[in-house]
């Protein structure tokens, strides 16, 4: 059965994340980067500026319309984005696709800010009060609300997407990852771990987004900047490595030399299924978080909403990937292909790159980056569920997603990762369809937020 599973799930994965894929996800952040002419760039320092402006400023919510305030939106998006596809992702595409595919998980950051940017003015725009006087918004909502009646059909479909999706790369894929880790480095039975993360998950998620922005604030920030300090410790250790490294890096990306048959397209494939699974630009899961921000323009909190895509990739996934290819590294500077992979391949190279404290950066980050991403992607599920089946669906939702936590700790990893893959470039495809159906929305919010803060309107 499990065999079957296998190959059902690579063989649509294949065609989901085909060439046309490919383009529809890129080209659609190309597109949005040419309309906002190049937007994620000349206000990025802004951008971080809101996102870690301290609570209580005008601009960071105020008394605006909102559950959350912009610093407890971009936690609760980063919770789902910084999890086991910034450890045991990366490592996944590195070994299937070569070092190559760290170049296109760059590349695909690069313009997925600009997605993300879009994903979070439409989210906040179209965003609508549900009967429990929750903020509820998402892709499913700008598609019908934004396109029409007409169009219903697709919000449907991303949010069914949306929910399944949510019990692998959410749920199942996270706690898998952390009983491989936790059983490697401290020899734990797998259900154990299970059993106390479903029991962690529980406690939190019952409390809903606030409950959820909560946890995130305090988890995110500290696992993120401790794991970036191993990284970097262990790069400053090994700095003969580095350049060779990076080299490597480069010129298989347009090779694909290291890749299995040397298949540039394998490549490609891989690093920007993994990048998007990493930052998730595109999916529509982070404008489901940034909905709920308290705000007084959509432009504001789309812009905070954008930092997470840089942090997520262009910092963190960015300290693994080049870790990874320097451990990987063979005498003459080629690439050795390993026999690990996943989380036990980033845990055995920190390891080796520094003895001791390399093996524990990983460990400790994987559980929480893990736990938190447990946490967000619960938030994102109930929201699809209850654009399907109504908001009475809720709690029946959490019942089901606190369960698939622990089932996860006893699934085969490429079962999961398949899965995963799958539902990912699903949801993808009528997300991506809306910005580029919606792009002129965007680029007229940012219009008329530039004017109004040019006039001194706002802030």
């Amino acid at each position: 059965m499990e065999e079957t599973l296998k190959n059902l799930f690579d063989t649509v994965g294949g065609w989901v994340w085909g060439p046309a894929m490919l383009i529809l996800l890129v080209g659609t952040g190309v597109l949005l980067t040419v309309l906002l002419k190049g937007l994620q760039f000349s206000m990025l320092g802004y951008a971080l500026k809101q996102a870690f402006r301290p609570h209580g400023k005008k601009t960071d919510g105020g008394d605006h319309d909102g559950d959350i305030s912009h610093f407890g939106a971009l936690m609760t998006a980063l919770s789902a984005t910084i999890g086991t596809g910034n450890i045991a992702g990366v490592a996944t595409a590195v070994v299937a696709g070569g070092p190559g595919a760290v170049f296109w998980m760059w590349v695909t950051a690069i313009f997925g800010m600009a997605t993300k940017y879009g994903e979070g003015v439409l989210a906040v725009k179209y965003r609508t009060v549900n009967k429990r006087g929750e903020m509820s918004g998402g892709p499913m909502y700008y598609i019908e609300r934004g396109l029409g009646s007409n169009w219903k059909w697709m919000a449907y479909a991303f949010a069914l997407f949306g929910t399944v999706a949510s019990f692998g790369i959410g749920s199942s894929v996270q706690s898998n990852s952390v009983a491989q880790a936790v059983q490697s480095s401290f020899k734990i039975d797998p259900m154990y771990t299970g059993i106390v993360l479903t029991v962690l998950t529980a406690i939190v998620v019952l409390g809903g987004i606030r409950g959820i922005a909560k946890a995130s604030s305090l988890i995110v920030p500290l696992m993120a900047v401790s794991y970036v300090l191993g990284g970097l410790a262990i790069i400053i250790y090994n700095w003969d490595l580095v350049v060779p490294a990076v080299q490597l890096i480069f010129s298989d990306a347009f090779t694909g030399q290291a890749a299995a048959g040397g298949a540039l397209g394998s490549v490609i494939r891989y690093g920007v299924a993994r990048g998007v699974f990493s930052n998730e630009a595109g999916m529509g899961s982070a404008p489901i978080a940034a909905a709920a921000a308290k705000t007084d323009h959509p432009v504001r909190q789309a812009l905070v909403s954008m930092t997470g895509t840089f942090l997520d990739t262009i910092i963190v996934c960015s300290i693994t990937g080049i870790v990874l290819v320097m451990g990987l590294l063979g005498a003459g500077g080629e690439f050795v292909k390993p026999e690990l992979s996943g989380a036990a391949l980033t845990t055995d190279t920190f390891n080796r790159l520094l003895p001791g404290p390399g093996g524990w950066v990983v460990t400790i980050g994987l559980i929480f980056f893990a736990y938190s991403t447990i946490l967000g992607w619960c938030y994102y599920g109930e929201k699809c569920a209850a654009y399907v089946f109504g908001d009475g669906f809720a709690n029946v939702y959490r019942v089901i997603y606190v369960g698939t936590v622990m089932l996860g700790t006893v699934v085969s990893l490429d079962l999961v990762w398949l899965a995963a893959d799958t539902f990912n470039g699903l949801m993808a495809i009528p997300n991506l369809i809306a910005l580029i159906l919606l792009s002129k929305v965007i680029v007229g919010e940012t219009k008329d937020f530039k004017a109004k803060r040019q006039s001194g309107e706002l802030p």
